[in-house]
């Protein structure tokens, strides 16, 4: 087993505040939006093995049958499939989405064979893999997520008194679901002038009228966005308010985007995201409208349900699992051992992680990693994520 030294991710969007209060830290004054814990090549976990610290995707691609096991390497090849983060959020993220495994796969390929380079500004498609995710919070937190009702957003959008907006509320109330949501968020990737202009300014209104507090996440999205047409396309969006340990899951094809909040997000290891709107990286319209999928039902609301010592998250792939050791003080040894590799994550207090005579503790904000088939245990009173497959088996 191997203690984690991480990066962390400097995106504009990330709170100040946040990570440091969790682990102990005084702020450095900059963003700190998220810490990347796992074997993604933009930014891999280091181990101390040897001489220096060891970027993790080396490790894994050194040995991989040792670090992973047979059953994941047979399953998805010579890498880690999960990514761990700890995300945090201050300002809104891009609204993204996700494709599934056969988009990534023929995306990718159609870029390879017309020599978009993997670092170029519009290339969408980075890799062949899908990008299925999950967030549990850690504090109160807010999201945008799956589309919206199409009658609901007609009265949301009708609320506004923008008359620029009468034909699309006209469409939602009137078209079949899934064609009016289609019709409403294509023409909002390419909105005609002066409309977003003034739906920001009707946004603006509704806001600070009373009983219009259902427009205030849109109307920070769009001071904190101003003339981005992303405002739009989040305005078709379910507004979520989730408590400390609840989660979402987002599959392949729903739009969804961060406002606010400290979560533990696990996902596939893949850098496949088509943005819709929030942001100054590219936008393909086209791309986004084969992607997003308007026939999804809404993202549910999660908690965990318990499998012996732990609390699962549900997640219907198999590319990740995430669970949660809640404090037990003097309880017993957990073992922890398993047929595929983990990282356990520590969240609140601390924790012993013990193999092969060796023992690391570990507090807020520090994981460890442990290969597949390492004998391992767990004790303190921490509250602990571990990250590990969805094929991954107890052995023994």
């Amino acid at each position: 087993m191997d203690l984690l030294l991480n990066t962390v991710q400097p995106y504009d969007w990330g709170s100040r505040t946040l990570l440091p209060e969790l682990m102990g830290l005084p702020p450095t004054g900059a963003p700190q939006a998220e810490l990347w814990m796992g074997a993604h090549p933009a930014a891999p976990s280091r181990v101390a093995r040897g001489d220096a610290p060891v970027p993790l995707d080396r490790v894994v691609s050194g040995d991989p049958e040792g670090e992973l096991g047979a059953g994941t390497v047979r399953r998805f090849g010579p890498r880690l499939p999960f990514l761990l983060k700890l995300l945090a959020a201050d300002a809104p993220l891009s609204v993204q989405v996700h494709p599934d495994l056969a988009q990534a796969q023929a995306g990718f390929a159609r870029e390879n064979a017309l020599g978009v380079p993997l670092d170029a500004p519009h290339r969408n498609y980075r890799d062949d893999q899908h990008k299925p995710e999950m967030i549990v919070t850690l504090t109160p937190f807010q999201g945008l997520c799956g589309f919206r009702n199409p009658a609901d957003t007609a009265d949301l959008l009708d609320a506004l008194e923008v008359p620029a907006l009468r034909p699309y509320i006209e469409t939602l109330r009137v078209a079949p679901e899934r064609q009016g949501l289609a019709e409403v968020f294509r023409a909002f990737l390419r909105p005609p002038a002066g409309l977003l202009d003034a739906v920001a300014r009707g946004v603006a209104v509704a806001a600070a009228g009373a009983g219009e507090a259902r427009v205030a996440a849109y109307d920070r999205v769009a001071r904190a966005h101003p003339g981005d047409p992303g405002l739009l396309t989040a305005l078709m969006l379910r507004y979520v308010e989730l408590g400390p340990g609840e989660a979402l899951f987002l599959g392949a094809g729903v739009p969804h985007a961060y406002l606010s909040g400290l979560g533990v997000e696990i996902m596939a290891s893949s850098d496949n995201v088509l943005r819709c709107g929030l942001t100054s990286k590219h936008v393909d319209a086209d791309e986004l409208a084969r992607v997003v999928r308007f026939d999804a039902p809404p993202a549910r609301v999660l908690t965990p349900r318990e499998e012996g010592a732990e609390e699962v998250y549900p997640a219907p792939v198999d590319d990740f699992r995430l669970s949660r050791y809640l404090p037990r003080a003097g309880g017993p040894r957990r073992r922890v051992t398993l047929d595929a590799p983990q990282i356990l994550l520590c969240a609140a207090g601390t924790a012993t992680v013990s193999s092969a005579g060796e023992h690391l503790g570990i507090g807020p904000g520090q994981a460890v990693y442990v290969p597949a088939g390492a004998e391992a245990g767990l004790e303190g009173a921490g509250t602990v994520f571990r990250a590990t497959t969805g094929t991954a088996e107890r052995l023994g």
